[in-house]
């Protein structure tokens, strides 16, 4: 499994990145403007418990193949809040064969962002990051009904 280490108070301290776009740290989602556009971003999502856990967020159609990971799909509306449409796991250890999954089951819901949590030690860590964000997002419009685990 490949992660990414983020010193977050580095990270927190940068407002904006040397090409002057703005970088995403925080429980919320940007308007459209300041959206970096193929850059790396971070987003931060709470679950059920109270914990934070930091996703990766790409693009869907530039998404680069993934490891074994938690991930959400997103849609964004057109002010840029987020829409929560499936949280789930990607658990083959081909990274092509996760990235076509995660493509196939964002086009079939209309996502528009991948955000990928890289930081669980294990299968089952992984299992109870997606519960617990599962259980912390289901009072926003998301249902159950959208959950799948990839496998």
């Amino acid at each position: 499994m490949s992660a990414q280490i983020i010193d977050l108070a580095e990270a927190r301290s940068r407002k904006t990145t040397p090409d002057g776009e703005k970088r995403l740290l925080s429980n919320t989602t940007p308007s459209k403007k300041t959206k970096p556009s193929g850059k790396e971003r971070f987003q931060f999502w709470t679950g059920a418990s109270g914990a934070r856990y930091v996703h990766t967020v790409y693009d869907l159609l530039t998404c680069p193949t993934l490891p074994a990971s938690n991930f959400m799909l997103v849609k964004c509306d057109a002010d840029g809040a987020p829409e929560i449409l499936s949280i789930g796991q990607l658990s083959n250890s081909a990274t092509s064969l996760n990235l076509a999954e995660i493509r196939r089951r964002g086009a079939k819901l209309g996502a528009t962002e991948v955000h990928i949590h890289l930081l669980a030690d294990d299968a089952k860590q992984a299992m109870k990051i997606q519960q617990d964000l599962q259980a912390g997002h289901l009072n926003s419009g998301w249902s159950t009904e959208k959950t799948a685990s990839v496998h």
